[in-house]
């Protein structure tokens, strides 16, 4: 499994490849919400989130032989993104398999990188199965966009970040799609020495990891109880195996957000620290100004975890 160990080895794989993002204190959210808020702006990291971390690991130790092969994934855009991305720098060859409904720019930008791309479907499920046979049938490395040892340690760098930059930091906020980034943040955070807190925010309309944790087993969400969230990069259906076992050891809690709060906390991120989000990198935001919020006096970091989003779908969401 991840420790400490893992996530440091990560950190000095990449550090020289991607950005110590900026840790920014908002005075307008912390009156919001009565604690003071701190933005770690993954939407400012290169290809436009946290993904490159954990793509960039996974490929910077493939041997002499895997990079020679190549490497695929099921994406929905941004860990494609990511992994083309990081392929390009190692000089290996990306196999993305994307959704048949992806959005322009998130295409575009896989193909911008060097990637090869691949359509098939709308689920998380069906990339992620065509990924792995064409693995098998091309001789490909597998690079799961979230349940993956490589991929979980690189993105806990995210909270090295945090603490080095935030010692005293009370709550660290992070948003839930597959667990990739809640489990790497929970296990780098909980190992470091630092008296803090992880908590990790998922859309009501589809709370897969904690449909698994109020069952006690990995379990996936049936499709009556799945809805699509305005926040496309939180869709999967059930959570890793890695992931689940992380969060359940690591994790302090799991809350949810409803969709008009999701596009609110959009919206203030913009108006109020003009700060491009998209959907899913607001979810952390949306919790940490909920009316409700028990938590009061604290230093909370909200994980706003990516920018890729479609002018024109910000536009929509906006009006």
């Amino acid at each position: 499994m991840i420790g400490q160990k893992e996530v440091q080895a990560a950190r000095a794989r990449i550090v020289e490849h991607i950005h110590h993002t900026p840790l920014i204190y908002s005075r307008s959210l912390s009156v919001m919400s009565g604690n003071e808020v701190y933005l770690k702006c993954e939407n400012l990291q290169k290809t436009g989130s946290f993904k490159i971390r954990g793509a960039l690991n996974a490929v910077l130790q493939l041997n002499a032989e895997e990079r020679g092969r190549g490497v695929v994934t099921g994406s929905s855009g941004n860990h494609g993104q990511a992994l083309a991305y990081a392929a390009r720098l190692a000089g290996v060859r990306a196999v993305v398999v994307l959704p048949e409904n992806v959005s322009p720019a998130k295409r575009e930008a896989c193909l911008a990188y060097g990637s090869e791309i691949v359509f098939c479907g709308q689920t998380a499920e069906a990339r992620l199965a065509h990924a792995k046979h064409l693995a098998m049938t091309q001789g490909l490395t597998m690079v799961h966009s979230f349940d993956d040892e490589y991929v979980i340690a690189g993105q806990g760098t995210v909270a090295l970040e945090i603490l080095a930059d935030l010692p005293a930091v009370d709550y660290i906020v992070a948003p839930v799609g597959g667990g990739g980034l809640l489990s790497g943040v929970a296990v780098a955070a909980k190992t470091s020495g630092h008296a803090v807190k992880v908590i990790g925010v998922e859309p009501a309309v589809s709370p897969r990891l904690r449909y698994s944790w109020q069952r006690g087993q990995l379990s996936e969400l049936a499709e009556e109880a799945w809805q699509p969230s305005v926040a496309d990069g939180l869709r999967a259906r059930r959570p890793g195996i890695f992931t689940f076992s992380l969060t359940q050891q690591y994790v302090d809690e799991l809350v949810t957000v409803a969709e008009d709060e999701i596009v609110a906390a959009l919206r203030l991120l913009l108006e109020r620290t003009k700060l491009l989000a998209e959907p899913s990198g607001a979810v952390s935001v949306a919790f940490a100004l909920q009316p409700a919020l028990a938590i009061r006096g604290k230093k909370v970091v909200c994980l706003v975890s990516g920018g890729n989003i479609e002018l024109a779908q910000l536009a929509r969401l906006l009006a």
